[in-house]
């Protein structure tokens, strides 16, 4: 058994689920592990795929609170996904429509990054690692 942690999901509460499984799916790629309507709640569980196991459980629930402030709010403040290519990754994003910030350098490891919003405002991150 290891001791070591390494991440598994992360949750995140969609207001309008088509648009949000569009996004999640067909704009950034990831895989459709399972996907759950959930009677007794009125809520949809998606289960999304990415490289190395780490998966998206993308969910709806009915009258969910907007997010209070971004991304500044105490809590979770993005979500960053490693990329190799992040100027393909910036173009494909604008393709779909998606608005990107300009590209800016991490000044402690000269990584590149940006960030861009899901459907519902969340913000995320793509870091260049290659």
């Amino acid at each position: 058994m290891s001791d070591r942690l390494r991440p598994h999901h992360v949750a995140v509460i969609a207001s309008d689920y088509p648009r949000s499984k569009h996004f999640y799916t067909e704009v950034l790629g990831m895989s459709v592990i399972a996907e759950t309507y959930r009677e007794a709640r009125q809520s949809w569980k998606l289960d999304l795929g990415m490289e190395g196991g780490v998966q998206i459980e993308l969910f709806t629930f009915p009258n969910a609170p907007a997010r209070p402030t971004r991304p500044e709010a105490q809590g979770l403040r993005h979500l960053a996904f490693a990329v190799d290519d992040l100027d393909a990754w910036c173009a494909r994003l604008q393709e779909h429509g998606v608005e990107v910030e300009p590209v800016r350098v991490d000044e402690f490891t000269n990584a590149r990054f940006t960030f861009f919003q899901d459907p519902d405002g969340l913000p995320l991150e793509l870091y260049e690692t290659s």
